[in-house]
């Protein structure tokens, strides 16, 4: 059994990941990714399954990677580290069902990009969003200029600001925002109306969208 996400079916087609390591802000840890990976692989693989829905624990949807994972310099785990953060965000990238990230709260760094990485952003009032390990770390860049532009991308990445819910519905990064009360009841309405379509005709379309990326599967984090 998963122990960093929690993996569950809400109604027919609907399945959702949920972070869960809100002591830790579900920091993306290696573990964590791995859990994600593998749920993907699962998921992709149930032809119950329509649409997936990211979400976090404990009102943050995540802070990011776990930097204390930085700090070993050792070879083995320096290759297990970027071959898990590889695999993760291809994993999310090329899902072959369309993926909804149900922004609860912050969503920084890599949780930032991981929300990205989904197909559509639905945000609480509560949520938010910035990269800053712009400071410290390269950022991920390419997804984020596809789905902004890179005037609006490049700003991100390079002043590391706050964006609030509001800010982010008028740049794009999020095609809904909802209360605290509603926030829920949206993304099922969201997600129910994507799993009403046949399961094949999904995956044809978000093939299309891949294809679209234009991003090799062997293009490494630091490369997007």
């Amino acid at each position: 059994m998963p122990e960093y996400i929690q993996l569950a079916t809400m109604e027919e087609g609907i399945a959702t990941i949920t972070l869960d390591r809100p002591a830790k802000r579900n920091a993306l840890s290696i573990a964590l990714r791995d859990e994600v990976s593998d749920a993907l692989d699962r998921l992709a693989a149930d032809p119950s399954i329509r649409v997936i829905v990211f979400t976090g624990a404990g009102g943050v949807f995540s802070a990011g990677f776990d930097l204390r994972e930085f700090g070993s310099p050792e070879p083995e785990h320096q290759r297990r580290l970027w071959e898990s953060s590889d695999r993760f965000h291809h994993a999310v990238l090329r899902c072959p069902l369309p993926t909804i990230a149900a922004v609860n709260g912050a969503a920084l760094a890599g949780g930032f990009d991981l929300a990205v990485l989904c197909d559509i952003r639905i945000a609480s009032e509560a949520a938010s969003f910035a990269h800053p390990e712009h400071a410290f770390s390269e950022v991920v860049y390419g997804p984020l200029h596809d789905l902004v532009g890179g005037s609006v991308a490049r700003d991100l990445m390079f002043t590391g600001r706050t964006v609030s819910p509001s800010e982010a519905l008028r740049m794009g990064i999020v095609s809904q925002v909802a209360s605290r009360e509603d926030f829920w009841p949206t993304v099922v309405q969201t997600a129910s109306k994507i799993a009403a379509a046949p399961r094949e005709i999904l995956v044809k379309n978000k093939a299309k969208a891949i294809a679209r990326a234009n991003l090799s599967p062997t293009t490494r984090t630091l490369d997007l």
